[in-house]
């Protein structure tokens, strides 16, 4: 079933008006018509099964036929500061994440990133890895759209993240399985958590040490090195797996 997403002044007391892009996307592309039925989700809290009454060339009418209030996201908010990478690589980072069930994308510049954004670039980026969530959002049923943020500096999201109920950093030479796990496993619903990632060859031990002055925790992931792509998401699975009621 095909999944949409609206804003909340868009629902009607038994119908949803959807228009903009998506209506061209459905009539256009999906050659979608009337009594097709459709997910449609107010990217807050509520899912709405919908059958489709009308479609003309600047909007679709959906009459209600449910309402799914049961919740599909992780019960604790979790962001994921991810060191800019090379190549195309954050589009996957972004898009497994969003399955994952990531709250927030923040791209950040560390010592070790190559990559370097300027103003047009970055814009350019940020609307292709908005539409790269929003997509994975739609596949993966997410009653919201995760947002990604604009690049920050480590400083500066370390100075985001200090406010978080907790915040973790993955660093190769750090030791204690059993130390992370407690750490991981101290993340409960209702929570603001933090993940930091580095870029290819990543963090160095002076950010290390940095981070750690704001109150993030060092926990190891093993004893392989996991690439930038590898480590978040390892990360996000444990505390799905942990939080998911």
């Amino acid at each position: 079933m095909y999944h949409f997403f609206i804003h909340q002044d868009q629902i009607g007391e038994d119908s949803i008006r959807i228009t903009g892009p998506d209506v061209n996307h459905m009539k256009n592309v999906l050659r979608m018509g009337a009594g097709e039925e459709v997910l449609i989700s107010n990217g807050v809290d509520k899912d709405y099964l919908c059958e489709i009454v009308s479609v003309t060339s600047t909007e679709v009418i959906a009459r209600i036929l449910s309402v799914d209030e049961a919740g599909k996201e992780l019960p604790a908010k979790i962001y994921l500061f991810q060191g800019l990478p090379k190549s195309d690589k954050m589009e996957f980072i972004i898009q497994k994440a969003v399955e994952l069930g990531v709250y927030q994308i923040v791209p950040v510049e560390t010592r070790r990133t190559v990559v370097k954004l300027d103003k047009k670039k970055e814009e350019s980026k940020l609307r292709r890895w908005s539409a790269v969530s929003e997509s994975a959002a739609k596949q993966s049923g997410r009653l919201i759209v995760p947002e990604v943020a604009g690049v920050m500096t480590f400083e500066k999201a370390l100075a985001l993240s200090k406010e978080f109920d907790m915040t973790v950093i993955p660093f190769e030479h750090a030791k204690g399985m059993e130390e992370t796990r407690q750490i991981l496993s101290a993340i409960k619903p209702g929570m603001n958590a933090g993940i930091f990632i580095g870029p290819e060859g990543g963090f160095e031990d002076s950010e290390i040490e940095l981070a750690k002055s704001f109150g993030a925790r060092p926990i190891t992931l093993g004893k392989r090195i996991l690439r930038t792509e590898t480590a978040g998401l390892s990360v996000l699975s444990v505390l799905s797996f942990l939080l998911e009621p």
